[in-house]
């Protein structure tokens, strides 16, 4: 193992690499870091660094052909106000993966990335489980 390091790493297999960076930096909040377009990229938002491997990427050429489409996993981001947020996406034109869903822990809906995969927009119901790294 390595030393640790300041952010949590999730690969994302894209598409298209410059639709990714769009989606994930104007609509939910992250900020470029590294692009080498068309065959990578990585945003963060916190403590999250999301790789956005398109098809000349080595992480994408790594990947088993049997895993060619977007799977259940997703990222999972916590909002301020989940119906706020909801609201301003629709009106930038993108579409949800789910109905919004309630349960003990709050309430969350599912949109998907350029590519399929998806994304987890997360109000807590106990507003003290929300932290310094929540937009949209």
């Amino acid at each position: 193992m390595t030393t640790t390091s300041e952010f949590a790493g999730v690969r994302y297999i894209v598409d298209d690499v410059q639709a990714a960076i769009d989606f994930y930096t104007t609509h939910l909040g992250f900020t470029l870091r590294t692009s080498a377009a068309p065959a990578f990229a990585d945003v963060t938002r916190g403590p999250l660094r999301l790789l956005l491997s398109g098809a000349a990427s080595s992480g994408a050429r790594a990947t088993p052909d049997d895993s060619a489409t977007a799977g259940r996993n997703r990222i999972h981001l916590i909002v301020d106000n989940l119906d706020n947020t909801i609201a301003q996406l629709r009106a930038a034109g993108l579409t949800f993966r789910s109905d919004v869903v309630s349960g003990p822990g709050g309430r969350q809906v599912l949109i998907a990335d350029p590519a399929g995969n998806l994304v987890e927009l997360f109000q807590p119901a106990d507003s003290s489980i929300t932290t310094a790294q929540t937009r949209p």
